[in-house]
């Protein structure tokens, strides 16, 4: 174990995707910098420990037949293994030191850290600081839910090492669609309980249900406009007591997944005697360059309220990186025109740029290609063709203005599209590209072929 120094060039709080990049890179050039991270067992971050790798390691084995609990085992050797490298990645640099412990700001430049092995308080400083701790899941408050024993977060869940018989979850976003698609193909009986009255508001109602479909096919259950009253703890399973206008309804959990959003993760931080403002949800107030309101901090990742993707953190650090070393060029937020999406549900939701609906808001004249999934050969192959793809571009420029793939492959897919926007390409470019056969990318032939 390194020893810890009472100065630094930078240190880094928290282990996160843009981070643990920064931290790796700065030690390179000859930097003595510190990550500090409140846990061992979250070396690399919220992706890599308990979101986005370890969800879809059990995506994968839910749509290839892995019994439950040999899913779970082998999500479990996929982080350690992963976890285990990341620390490497950082601590074997000569000029970095991972320390475990609880970070806390005196001033600006100093902060108090709290080990975690030994309970010892030491004091460090710091020229540069990066904040980097990530979000968690929020629990709502609602009746008889601390006296539950089978509330989860998306956290909690996935180390259960039996199957819940009867899923309930709380929320219909990007989180909990994902868990009931992949429990309910483990055979957990799922209900959805979406509070909004419309599914899915923020997506075209053709794309949302054709979503619904599958999700029935799937033997979920979705509850719209579903208000909860109380959860009831019984012996053998809960009971979640709700309402939809003047009718309650029941409905029977072994567990429950409390997936209702996220929130910044700063209680310890003691932000204000850095001198660093926090917006009205938490999250830490940042400019384009993802400096915050003190001139020697700055925010990476689901903290600074951002788009709450690991990649956008791993911009974050492009973002600093052009700050601190001017031969990178400049990069700001303002330069993410396009970024794409994936939700992992089966098959996968991706998307980029404007929706049909929000074009047309905007005010732009649209040509909009839609064809079904089973057009593609590949998803007949592959004998996944549920789904619909679907193109909006520009009717005076035709220029691609979004895309939104309901399909087998599309998280691979969307990056071609963005590629695509993001050069200010034709949409002929996509029509008219010679693609190996039988891909999944030559569906753009015959999408694009239909403007």
């Amino acid at each position: 174990m390194k020893t810890i120094q009472n100065s630094y060039d930078a240190v880094i709080i928290g282990f996160g995707k843009g981070g643990k990049t920064l931290a790796a890179f700065l030690a390179k050039e000859g930097w003595n910098v510190a990550v500090i991270e409140q846990s061992a067992l979250m070396y690399g971050g919220t992706c890599i420990n308990i979101a986005c790798i370890p969800t879809k390691s059990l995506v994968h084995s839910a749509e290839t037949s892995v019994p439950y609990h040999e899913a779970v085992n082998e999500k479990n050797r996929l982080i350690t293994s992963l976890r285990q490298r990341n620390f490497e990645m950082v601590d074997n640099q000569p000029g970095a030191t991972v320390i475990t412990g609880t970070a806390t700001f005196v001033s600006p430049r100093q902060m108090s850290v709290r080990l975690a092995d030994t309970g010892e308080e030491v004091f460090i400083e710091a020229e540069k600081i990066f904040i980097n701790t990530g979000a968690k899941p929020v629990v709502p408050s609602i009746p008889g839910i601390e006296q539950s024993q089978r509330i989860c977060t998306s956290t909690t869940l996935i180390d259960q090492m039996s199957l819940p018989e009867e899923l309930v979850i709380i929320g219909a976003g990007y989180i909990a669609l994902e868990f009931a698609s992949m429990y309910a193909q483990f055979g957990s009986r799922v209900t959805l309980l979406d509070r909004s009255a419309t599914f899915l508001p923020n997506e075209d109602r053709d794309i949302a249900d054709a979503i619904k479909i599958i999700l029935s096919s799937k033997g979920i259950r979705l509850e719209q406009g579903a208000q909860i009253d109380k959860i009831i703890p019984g012996e053998t399973a809960d009971t979640i007591v709700y309402h939809q206008g003047e009718i309650q309804k029941e409905v029977s959990a072994t567990a429950i997944l409390v997936a209702a959003g996220r929130r910044p993760v700063t209680e310890n931080l003691n932000l204000p005697a850095a001198g660093v403002e926090q917006e009205e949800r938490g999250y830490i107030r940042v400019n384009e360059h993802l400096q915050t309101t003190a001139e020697n901090i700055w925010a990476i990742g689901d903290v600074n309220g951002g788009p709450q993707f690991t990649y956008i953190s791993l911009d974050d650090f492009r973002i600093i990186r052009s700050q601190l070393f001017p031969k990178y060029g400049p990069h700001t937020t303002l330069d993410r025109k396009y970024v794409a999406s994936s939700l992992f549900i089966t098959p996968p939701l991706s998307q980029v740029g404007l929706r049909e609906h929000e074009a047309i808001e905007q005010g732009y004249r649209i040509k909009v290609a839609s064809i079904p999934a089973a057009a593609s050969t590949r998803a007949q192959i592959l004998r996944q063709t549920e789904g619909v793809l679907k193109a909006v571009v520009d009717a005076d420029t035709s220029k691609i203005l979004g895309c939104t793939l309901l399909c087998v492959n599309s998280s691979e897919l969307i990056n071609l599209v963005q590629v695509v926007m993001q050069a200010g390409l034709d949409y002929k470019i996509l029509r008219d590209t010679i693609y190996t056969h039988p891909s999944s990318s030559e569906i753009f032939n015959d999408l694009f072929g239909k403007i």
